[in-house]
């Protein structure tokens, strides 16, 4: 009767589709299954960066079962409380930096040491770059710094990418770029190749 129906067929591959993926989260999401060496590498014990080794080694589980994109996310509250350093850059950074830094030490050598990391590009980065200029508000001491739209830096590594390669410069301040300027059409286009 619906034989010949390719709208109908179309739409039941997907919820076909829809429950094998929601059949397979449980154990894709299912941290306990890792050796406590593991564990201790990504840090999901530590206190201090937990919450993002859980996140990183989540993801490694997911690109061995095949997913395709995986997004990390680290900070994301209201302005202190993430990667937003207006108010003291120095203190912020330190604290994120050292949340992020054995979880995403960890996933690079994980992959790796899984034969992952050529075919999975993995990228740390943020949407804008800080000015190079303290930044004064009320009752700011000038030790934080405003966004930057005109120069960001990320990193890129894995899926193809040459090690040790730097694409661009910014002015003697850290304020433009100057040498091979790019916007983010071109990122896309190179994540995309």
């Amino acid at each position: 009767m619906h034989q010949n129906n390719a709208e109908l067929a179309a739409r039941m591959e997907s919820f076909e589709l829809a429950f094998r993926m929601q059949m397979a989260a449980p154990e894709a999401f299912d941290l306990s299954r890792e050796s406590i060496a593991i564990h201790a590498m990504y840090g999901t014990n530590n206190p201090r960066c937990a919450h993002v080794a859980k996140q990183t080694l989540a993801a490694r589980r997911l690109v061995e079962r095949g997913v395709r994109f995986i997004q990390i996310y680290s900070g994301g509250m209201e302005n202190e409380r993430s990667w937003d350093g207006h108010s003291d850059i120095e203190s912020n950074h330190r604290q994120f930096a050292g949340e992020t830094d054995q979880p995403v030490a960890a996933l690079l050598s994980d992959l790796k040491n899984r034969g992952l990391l050529d075919s999975t590009l993995v990228i740390w980065g943020g949407e804008f770059g800080r000015l190079p200029v303290a930044q004064r508000s009320k009752g700011n001491q000038a030790k934080g710094r405003d966004h930057n739209p005109h120069a960001f830096t990320i990193w890129m590594a894995g899926g193809g990418v040459r090690a040790g390669s730097i694409y661009g410069s910014t002015d003697e301040l850290g304020y433009a770029a100057v040498e091979n300027p790019i916007d983010v059409h071109d990122l896309h286009a190179t994540m995309l190749r």
